[in-house]
């Protein structure tokens, strides 16, 4: 019994010391706080501060960057075109006023700009979206591959692909911090040295990793959004010989209210087309058109996304999708296969 006391006694003991020893204790010393303080009261003194060239730092490399920039990617660059897709003219034209202010009369520079590249990545960049979406979207009509195609060649989407890939550190020009456009051109010179070192498959590839899978994570109706919807949907309906578009006030709430909402469905010949939502009879009208427009086109969220596994030639004969004022359903029933069988 002595024993099991003395047990009993030293359980409560050691538990008792445990939780002394870990109450009241602070994990962040004094100084850290008066530390900080002092160097945010400094920075603010000093002012907003130029971005750092990062090519000046001491650990800096550039041959080290550029093997570590093709292998990131997994590429196959050749070495001189991708310095060449780097270096933009105002970069050559600082070295050569450099020189000048030397003494040296006819600067002479083993550097070639990438203008010629940026021409040639930008036609080819242009050529497969085109193909590319007009294979992965073969009932959108020839309006919305034109917006689509505008909209992932414009500066603001291209300096975001090219930033993200790691370009803004390897690029040389006389600008600093680098411009959008500048960012923009570089992935085209991009392209073209790809291009160039492989094949233009392969560059089609990279183009389609990089610049056509952002659409993936797009609602494409919000980049595209036709004009008068109803009018287009009646002409594509009297085109396969359809009645016009009758709308029907399926459901309505707090009409008489700031906060009014409209239900209206289409329907032809008897046959159910679509349903939209709006804080008027005519918004809603419009949406429903936009609606059955987009169940025509196939581009609805509810439809499958765009395929990001194709691979393009652009070398091969083009087949553009039929425009607004000549889409039909049975037209694109014969135009589909005939893509189907080029894929």
């Amino acid at each position: 019994m002595n024993a099991l006391r003395n047990c009993i006694k030293g359980t409560i003991s050691f538990r008792s010391l445990n939780l002394l020893s870990y109450s009241g204790q602070r994990s962040i010393k004094r100084w850290v706080a008066p530390t900080l303080k002092e160097l945010r009261r400094r920075q603010e003194k000093l002012g907003p501060q130029p971005e750092p060239v990062r090519s000046s730092f001491l650990e800096w490399n550039r041959s080290a960057e550029l093997y570590a920039f093709n292998k990131r990617l997994t590429e196959s660059f050749k070495t001189d075109l991708l310095e060449q897709s780097f270096t933009h003219r105002s970069y050559i034209i600082q070295e050569e006023q450099k020189q000048k202010e030397l003494g040296i009369e006819i600067p002479q520079l083993d550097i070639k700009s990438n203008d010629e590249l940026i021409q040639e990545g930008r036609e080819i960049t242009s050529r497969v979206v085109k193909s590319y979406l007009r294979q992965s979207l073969p009932c959108a009509p020839e309006e919305c591959i034109r917006s689509l195609h505008d909209y992932l060649l414009s500066t603001a989407v291209l300096a975001k692909v090219s930033s993200h890939i790691g370009t803004k550190d390897l690029i040389l020009s006389a600008e600093h911090p680098i411009a959008i456009d500048t960012l923009a051109t570089t992935f085209f010179a991009l392209v073209s040295a790809l291009t160039r070192s492989t094949d233009v498959v392969h560059a089609g590839v990279f183009v389609r990793d990089f610049l056509i899978a952002l659409l993936a994570e797009k609602d494409l109706t919000e980049i595209w959004c036709p004009n008068n919807p109803l009018e287009i949907l009646n002409s594509i309906l009297a085109r396969e010989n359809r009645q016009p578009a009758e709308p029907r006030l399926v459901g309505q709430a707090a009409a008489t209210t700031l906060l009014a909402t409209y239900r209206i469905a289409l329907y032809s010949n008897k046959q159910f087309l679509s349903i939209g939502f709006g804080e008027s009879i005519e918004v809603a009208k419009e949406i429903a058109a936009l609606d059955a427009l987009f169940r025509l086109f196939k581009l609805n969220r509810g439809d499958q996304p765009i395929k990001t596994n194709l691979k393009i030639n652009i070398c091969e004969e083009e087949i553009q999708n039929l425009p607004l004022a000549q889409w039909c359903s049975v037209d694109i029933a014969k135009h589909v296969p005939t893509l189907e069988s080029n894929m």
